[in-house]
């Protein structure tokens, strides 16, 4: 009909839907990231939640273990700001007072040994200090935007209220939205199949967003005791970046560890005594904890995980570098079982396709 083909019709429009739907999700993608949140946290107080449900008297729903969970996460989180917020922001504002008088003095000359050996480590700390004070303006500025960027999100906190909300209806009603959409699909392998990847997503989201947790939690452990006992300065503040970037798969280390060999310049603390320690427990984490904690739950190459991390970034910042891994483990997840599915109905049809002839 007039000159088109219905199979090229319909590949064209299949074709478009997903275009429109691809575009659907970059415009929605600030809500769709706070939901996602809203799920990892979810999945996050799953286990206590749970745990509260059996212990407490038996109700129809799971109202009391989910109000005594939110009571219980704001006082950990009220004990935790108190004693770890209030020096992270002290140390923080001391070190913005003192950057510039710590860069004033990396421009001072210094003197050479006459040794060949105390000359060589001398010129090295020389042309590492001139490196890092000829980029004192662009430390400043980065400093200050970062501070900008601080103000930026504080005037998003309304995330901090809506994401804990609907983590608490997801908690709530999750079996219900399960069941719900498990009714949309029709009955037999089809649904089977659903209900399979569902099951499956949450066992790798839990299994994640814990992992995450855990290896943050290390993560502060480790950096605090050494930091302290090698006495670099403001300790608590870069165990506590540290810890958050490792939200950050790959790029948040790297980075953590970029500002901490720079601030332990700038305030004369030993340098190769800490890229030692962040060298040494950067294989430990990737080698023995980050295995221990994620066992099978994300299985991505390190090639599929970098670019995730880059592409995600570049489509939502921080928040797409932080959410690519869980999307491209739903994608794997997926995937498997579609093609697990195509091999099982075609050795189920063959053994019909040999009793015909």
């Amino acid at each position: 009909m007039l000159g088109l083909d219905r199979r090229a019709a319909r590949y064209a429009w299949t074709v478009f839907l997903i275009v429109l739907l691809v575009g659907l999700v970059y415009v929605v993608r600030t809500t769709l990231f706070v939901f996602a949140l809203a799920v990892l946290f979810a999945h996050l107080l799953s286990p206590l939640v749970n745990f509260l449900d059996r212990v407490l008297p038996s109700s129809r729903t799971r109202t009391p273990a989910l109000g005594l969970t939110y009571v219980i996460l704001v006082a950990v989180l009220t004990l935790v700001g108190i004693q770890i917020g209030t020096r992270v922001v002290e140390q923080a504002n001391n070190l913005s007072q003192r950057l510039p008088q710590m860069l004033a003095s990396l421009e001072k000359p210094r003197e050479v040994s006459s040794t060949p050996l105390g000359s060589l480590k001398e010129q090295i700390l020389v042309r590492a200090q001139t490196e890092i004070a000829s980029r004192s303006s662009d430390i400043v500025g980065a400093l200050s935007k970062a501070g900008l960027k601080a103000l930026t999100v504080a005037g998003n906190l309304i995330y901090v209220v809506i994401i804990p909300v609907v983590a608490f209806f997801l908690l709530k009603d999750g079996h219900l939205i399960r069941d719900s959409f498990l009714d949309m699909v029709e009955d037999g392998q089809r649904r089977a199949l659903v209900a399979e990847v569902l099951a499956e997503a949450h066992q790798v989201l839990a299994h994640y967003i814990r992992a995450l947790v855990l290896l943050s939690l290390a993560t502060f452990t480790a950096y605090s005791i050494f930091f302290a006992i090698n006495g670099l300065s403001y300790a608590i503040l870069l165990a506590a970046m540290a810890a958050l970037l490792e939200f950050i798969p790959t790029l948040g280390p790297l980075t953590a560890a970029i500002v901490i060999l720079v601030v332990s310049g700038i305030s004369g603390a030993p340098v190769l005594g800490t890229l030692i320690f962040l060298l040494v427990y950067r294989v430990f984490q990737d080698y023995v904890l980050s295995p221990h904690f994620m066992g099978q739950g994300v299985e991505l190459h390190p090639l599929l995980v970098l670019f995730g991390v880059f592409a995600g970034s570049e489509v939502a910042g921080i928040a797409g570098a932080f959410i690519s891994i869980p999307v491209l483990a739903l994608a794997r997840i997926l995937f498997l079982r579609l093609r697990r599915a195509r091999r099982e109905a075609e050795l189920a049809s063959a053994p019909a396709t040999s009793l015909r002839s």
